[in-house]
C-alpha cells in the first residue's frame, strides 16, 4: 500500500493588472540549466525543512525565489496530489496564492527568467494538469472576496 507524504509547497504568486479590467497575471519562473525541471516554468516551490509548518514553507521559499515579501498570503482551498510510481508514494503538495502588485523581482541561481502570464499562457507553460488547475484556481479567486480562513496573516512567525 503506498504511504502518503507532505514534503513541498507550490507558490502561485500573482498580480492584479487594472489595465486589463482588474484581470491576473501569473508569476512564472523558469528553470535554470544543471536545476531538476531545467528549462522549464514553474510557479515558486520547494521543500519543507523540519519543523517548518507548510505556510513558513511558502513565505520562506517566496523570498528565496524572488526576493519578494507577499502583501497577501493565503492557502488555496486545495491540494496538489500525484502518485510517485518509483517510490510508491502519494505525494501531497499544499498550494498557496501570493500577492505580488508591485514587486522587484530578484531571481537565486535555481532560475534564470521570470515572467508575468495571463492564466491561460501560463497554463500552456505548466507541465503538469493539477499546477494548470491550481494556477486557475488562483486567478478565479484572486479577483473574489477571499474566505477570511485562508488568509495568512504577514505578522505570524
Amino acid at each position: 500500500m503506498p504511504n502518503a507524504s507532505i514534503r513541498v509547497v507550490d507558490v502561485y504568486p500573482y498580480r492584479l493588472t487594472p489595465e486589463a479590467g482588474m484581470g491576473v497575471e501569473l508569476l512564472l519562473l523558469r528553470r535554470a540549466d544543471g536545476t531538476s525541471y531545467e528549462g522549464t516554468w514553474r510557479m515558486v516551490g520547494g521543500g519543507i525543512d523540519s519543523g517548518e509548518a507548510a505556510w513558513e514553507t511558502a513565505k520562506r521559499e517566496l523570498l528565496e525565489e524572488t526576493g519578494c515579501t507577499p502583501d497577501r498570503l493565503w492557502a488555496l482551498p486545495s491540494v496538489n496530489t500525484f502518485y510517485e510510481w518509483k517510490t510508491d508514494r502519494i505525494s501531497l503538495t499544499p498550494a498557496f496564492a501570493a500577492e505580488l502588485p508591485d514587486a522587484n523581482i530578484t531571481l537565486n541561481a535555481e532560475h534564470d527568467e521570470y515572467r508575468w502570464f495571463t492564466p491561460a499562457d501560463a497554463c500552456s507553460e505548466l507541465a503538469w494538469p493539477e499546477q494548470q488547475r491550481l494556477a486557475l484556481l488562483t486567478a478565479e479567486m484572486a479577483t473574489s472576496p477571499i474566505p477570511p480562513s485562508l488568509h495568512i496573516p504577514s505578522d505570524v512567525k
